[in-house]
């Protein structure tokens, strides 16, 4: 058994209980059913067909719980395919489904290499895997070669810079400890106490997850496998699988032109360069989530008179309220804040947002001709859907 195989038997990760099913459904990105919709479907996805969707590397069964859950309770119909190595892991994903009394999920414990066996698949999570490959080309490749021809793939990565820290501790761990993975950790962790507060990884306030469970400290600074990348290295990854970002719900960070102040200073820069820029000026990004498929054209939702919102995270009345008091919409991120100007007509609009309704139903419940709102709500939305805070969707519509 290889020492990451090891790892996973002995600390399923991320760490779950599933008697926790009862009290609450972990959600994030990617894999969320409105985010796959936006940026891979044009936010006009038939719900009413059967999503086959694959999760690569399933864990302890985060994104595979998420998809089936949101389905389930839109009524939806899916079939889920999980593939991990771990028997530990899929174990604790299979009881998790089982708490909540989900169908339509197959589970096998395989390599996700193995992925083109089982496909075509219409979606593909990965998410946390790619980067432990030996060879992760080999990873995207098989994802690639799985998708159906209008399919897409959901995936995150680590980025080095957020993750200041880590690698020279992995390096050091890896060099002087051996035995069992419990030993492993037992030992590491009594190390970890006697490293001076100045390492970077002591001052990076953006990591956590070794406070957080035995699981989370293995898996951050013990992991024997663990590589990188920064976004235009992994841009250059998908394309030479034959894919293409469709988008990202944290695109804003990815933008350098808030922190250079002179649009001048991009003169010259493709799309991937302002990204890696970004990325070096900002110096905090610790993933890259992002959505892929084989061409970009038509996948990303458009805020069209036929185009149904919806937000994340927060209702629309009460997100309407911090708009109006303040004039803005303040988001923070990694430390970051940063604030959304919204007119008073995008904020009534705000208000009116159930997941259900379109932009023009919105917009004549409000007493406003589509054509004077459109380009008012063009910007909100563009701002506020790069921040991950909304999406287009018909999964509610019916």
């Amino acid at each position: 058994m290889s020492r990451v195989s090891e790892q996973y038997e002995a600390f399923p990760y991320p760490e779950r209980d599933p008697a926790e099913e009862a009290k609450r459904l972990i959600t994030g990105s990617p894999s969320h059913p409105l985010e796959i919709d936006h940026f891979l479907f044009g936010g006009t996805r038939d719900w009413s067909q059967p999503l086959r969707a694959l999760v690569a590397g399933g864990g302890t069964g985060d994104a595979l719980i998420q998809l089936a859950q949101v389905l389930t309770s839109a009524g939806k119909p899916y079939e889920i395919t999980y593939l991990d190595l771990s028997e530990a892991s899929r174990k604790i994903a299979e009881a998790r489904a089982t708490s909540r009394g989900l169908s339509g999920i197959t589970f096998h414990t395989r390599s996700l290499l193995d992925a083109p066996e089982l496909g075509p698949f219409d979606y593909i999570d990965c998410c946390g895997v790619l980067h432990h490959l030996p060879e992760p080309q080999e990873g995207f490749d098989a994802l690639a070669a799985s998708l159906a021809p209008e399919g897409g793939l959901g995936l995150m990565v680590y980025a080095p810079f957020g993750r200041s820290g880590v690698y020279p501790l992995q390096e050091a761990f890896g060099a002087v400890l051996d035995g069992s993975p419990r030993d492993r950790l037992r030992r590491a962790k009594a190390i970890f106490e006697r490293i001076p507060d100045g390492h970077p990884f002591k001052r990076n306030a953006q990591l956590g997850d070794h406070r957080a469970s035995e699981a989370g400290f293995y898996d951050l600074l013990l992991h024997s496998q663990d590589r990188p990348f920064r976004i235009g290295e992994l841009l250059g990854v998908l394309d030479r699988a034959g894919l293409t970002m469709t988008g990202s719900p944290q695109a804003h960070l990815y933008d350098p032109l808030p922190i250079l102040g002179d649009k001048g200073l991009l003169a010259g820069l493709d799309a991937a360069q302002r990204m890696d820029l970004a990325e070096a000026l900002r110096g905090t990004i610790r993933t890259h989530v992002l959505y892929a498929a084989r061409s970009v054209e038509g996948r990303v939702a458009q805020p069209g008179p036929h185009a149904v919102p919806h937000l994340k995270g927060v209702a629309g009345g009460k997100l309407a309220q911090i708009a109006l008091k303040q004039g803005t919409i303040p988001v923070r991120h990694e430390g970051e804040r940063f604030e959304i100007p919204v007119p008073a007509l995008a904020v009534r609009a705000l208000a009116q947002i159930d997941g259900r309704r379109t932009l023009g139903e919105i917009a004549r419940a409000m007493r406003t001709d589509w054509m004077a709102f459109a380009p008012i709500w063009a910007g909100v939305s563009r701002a506020m859907t790069g921040h991950g805070l909304l999406y287009y969707s018909r999964l509610l519509r019916g």
